[in-house]
Order: C-alpha cells, then structure tokens, then sequence
C-alpha cells in the first residue's frame, strides 16, 4: 500500500528525508515551469517577447528533468520498502505529463513500473496511459499484473480488455482482490461469466485446481445488476 508523506516521515532517517525534500521540490518546480510554459504559449498575442532561455528548469526541452532521476534512485536514497511510495509522491508533485511517465515505464526496472502503474489514477492523463497497462497485462510478472487493475483499469479498460484482465489475474495467480470495483464491473456481465465457466472447464479438463476466486467472481457475474429505485 502507499504511504502518506506524513507516514514517511515517521519511517525515513533524516538523511533520507531531506533527499526526499529536495526531489520533491525538483518535482514541483517542474510542474511549474510546464505550467508557465503552457501559460505563455496560450497567452494573447502581444508585443514581441525575446525567446526564453533553454534550461530554466536545468534542463532542456529534449532532456529528462532532473525528479525523474531520482525517480530511478528512490530506493538506494530511501530503501525498497519505501520505494513505490516515493516514487509515486514525485510523479504527483512533478503532475508528471505522459511523456514523463511513459519514459519512466519503458526505461525502468519492473520496481520503477510498478510504481508508475500505482499512480496513473492519481495524473491527470484521462485514457492516454492505457497502453502502459495493456503492456503490463502482457507480462507474466505477478506485481505489474497486479498494479495493472488498480483504479485507472477500472476506470478507462473498455469491457472485452477489462474482462481478459480479470482472466489474466486467475491464470498468473494475482489474488481478484488487486481488481479494483470488481463487484461493480462483474455484476451481471453475461459474457465475463461466459469466459469465467470457460476457463474453469479448461482447469478442469486439465485436471488442475479451480481457483476460488474465480468461482467468487463467477457469483458475481452471473447475479443480475441491482434494479434502480425511484431514488436514483
């Protein structure tokens, strides 16, 4: 689970804490230059301006900014318990833009995955990331699966990629629990129940275990959504 700032607080030394001070603060500078940035190039037009210097945030337009490496080096400055937390406290500070966080996704170890996986929900990058959680649903590695179908799957998978997600955590092993809104997503979706008999007729032919978490959200799928009230 990810901590709070104030929990790590609690948890670091304070040689770690004060370089998590200043990764921070990297971080929020580089928001805030993109967003001054962003400012100036929709600004009205007006009486010509000389053109900014390159590297006012120390680096330049075609550079990684500085948070993103300590992104890389969270846990030798902070340690691994702490490390998915750290790193999803910079990508927020920095607000970090798509192509920040697509680059920490493909250069990174699965650590620096997961931990770009955890935070999508909390970026404000709509549907964009979604191929860094369709790539991590293509692996066989049981944490970016998990980290895969936390909240931004639930909340931007169309229907077919969100039902093979579910088939992906039962066949790799991932507990259904990591899907996050599964009673809401499953409930009453004939096809998933379809897919979901299927594969426990393969488990069973094989002559392997059902995992009890299917047959849970088989239950699921096979209840009939909640009629709305007058309420709603």
């Amino acid at each position: 689970m990810l901590k709070s700032r104030k929990k790590l607080d609690t948890e670091l030394d304070t040689t770690a804490r004060a370089w998590l001070d200043a990764a921070l603060a990297e971080a929020a500078h580089d928001a805030a230059a993109r967003a001054e940035t962003t400012r100036t190039e929709t600004a009205p037009a007006g009486p010509a301006r000389e053109p900014a210097q390159a590297g006012g945030t120390g680096t330049s337009p075609y550079a990684s900014p500085p948070w993103e490496l300590r992104y890389a080096t969270a846990g030798r400055h902070c340690g691994p318990a702490h490390a998915d937390s750290v790193r999803s406290l910079l990508l927020i500070a920095a607000r970090a833009p798509l192509s920040s966080v697509t680059r920490l996704y493909e250069q990174g170890t699965a650590a620096e995955r997961r931990a770009v996986l955890l935070t999508l929900h909390r970026l404000d990058l709509d549907a964009t990331a979604l191929p860094l959680v369709e790539d991590a649903l293509r692996t066989n590695d049981t944490r970016l699966v998990a980290a895969a179908v936390g909240p931004y799957a639930a909340a931007h998978l169309d229907p077919h990629a969100w039902r093979h997600a579910v088939l992906k955590c039962l066949f790799t092993g991932v507990p259904l629990d990591a899907v996050d809104r599964l009673g809401e997503r499953a409930r009453g979706d004939a096809e998933l129940a379809r897919m979901l008999r299927d594969f426990a007729a393969e488990r069973t032919a094989a002559g392997r275990d059902v995992p009890a978490d299917l047959r849970t959200a088989l239950t699921l799928a096979e209840t009939s959504p909640a009629a709305p009230t007058e309420e709603s």
